[in-house]
């Protein structure tokens, strides 16, 4: 019994080797395989399922210091029903979009926090993917003074690629005119309104950079705020009270001050004084850590670290300040806060 066994487990393996072979060293096989493996990457892009609620995802985690962590920079992602918008749009960011299946289609404006290059130099990035995947109309671009200068300076370097690809691709498929970005001027208070969503715009401190905004997202009858760059001010306290959930900029002057110190000591005075200069223009976690319970806001996310932590001992010299419950976020995570309830926010990291 035990040799017909061994024999017919022989000859089983026999003809999987075979089969596995023929599979992949055969041009039929390799063009069966490539068949399949292509279908599941295509039923992979089926676009996310909706909720009814606000939907947040970081697209953007990292900062200017924290380029070497692979993370993406100043982006975050809000969907409302069949809406999308993005706040701020930093390098790699669309790849994160792209790779966490954000249905671009339906990608509507970018509300911009400020003008530094890790907030908006992805911008024709996603005005490219959002156009391709079908985009109805212009992409909206939201942002205080100097968004018309941004906008017009997109649209005039990226003018000889919009027309390459329509003359490629046709008219029908790439619409000329969905190709040309279109600026916004934005000033603080209600700055958009649309299919029960409401925007609201309000003042950072990110000095010398001025005007900086945050946004407020409120939308039935729940909430998030994106700060953007920014220190703890009264305009900002004003913004985020009683949030449901807040994403705020977070810098760990410990982390700061030690860099600096060491690269003083190396003799790098340039990166020792740049690191310096940042000290006083975002928000430090020893003055983000009560911001949860005197404003009642339900649950705080840390976004565009200063630094980035390479590793679990950084990470908790990071969010020593903070209390119990602040969540440091990376790019791919999502938050989904439901109508059904006013308190709760499922978190998937």
């Amino acid at each position: 019994m035990i040799k017909k066994l061994g024999l017919v487990l022989s000859c089983a393996g026999v003809l999987i080797f075979a089969a596995y072979s023929t599979l992949t060293n055969t041009r039929w096989g390799q063009d069966f395989l490539l068949q399949q493996a292509i279908s599941v990457m295509a039923a992979g892009t089926t676009p996310s399922p909706r909720i009814d609620g606000l939907e947040v995802l970081v697209c953007g985690s990292s900062s200017p210091l924290g380029m070497n962590s692979g993370q993406a920079q100043s982006c975050i992602m809000v969907r409302a029903g069949d809406q999308i918008f993005l706040i701020d749009v930093g390098p790699g960011s669309n790849r994160v979009l792209q790779a966490n299946n954000v249905p671009l289609n339906l990608l509507r404006g970018v509300f911009l926090t400020h003008y530094h290059s890790d907030h908006i130099s992805a911008i024709y990035d996603v005005n490219l993917t959002s156009w391709v995947a079908g985009r109805p109309s212009s992409l909206q671009i939201f942002g205080p003074t100097g968004v018309s200068n941004v906008v017009n300076g997109f649209n005039l370097a990226f003018e000889l690629d919009r027309k390459y690809r329509v003359a490629h691709h046709g008219e029908d498929l790439l619409p000329s005119e969905f190709g040309l970005l279109q600026s916004n001027l934005v000033e603080p208070g209600l700055i958009f309104e649309r299919d029960g969503l409401k925007v609201f715009a309000f003042r950072v401190d990110h000095k010398p950079v001025e005007p900086a905004f945050g946004y407020r997202f409120e939308y039935k009858g729940r909430s998030v705020a994106i700060s953007g760059d920014t220190i703890v001010s009264p305009s900002f306290i004003a913004g985020i009270k009683g949030v449901d959930l807040l994403l705020t900029d977070a810098l760990s002057p410990t982390l700061i001050n030690n860099f600096a110190d060491a690269a003083e000591a190396t003799g790098n005075d340039r990166l020792a004084k740049v690191m310096r200069d940042v000290l006083d223009y975002h928000a430090h976690t020893t003055a983000l850590g009560d911001l949860k319970e005197t404003l009642n806001i339900k649950q705080v996310a840390l976004y565009h670290l200063v630094p980035v932590p390479a590793n679990s001992f950084l990470k908790t010299i990071f969010m020593r300040d903070l209390p119990s419950g602040t969540l440091m976020t990376k790019d791919g995570d999502r938050f989904l806060l439901t109508s059904r309830s006013q308190d709760e926010i499922i978190i998937e990291q």
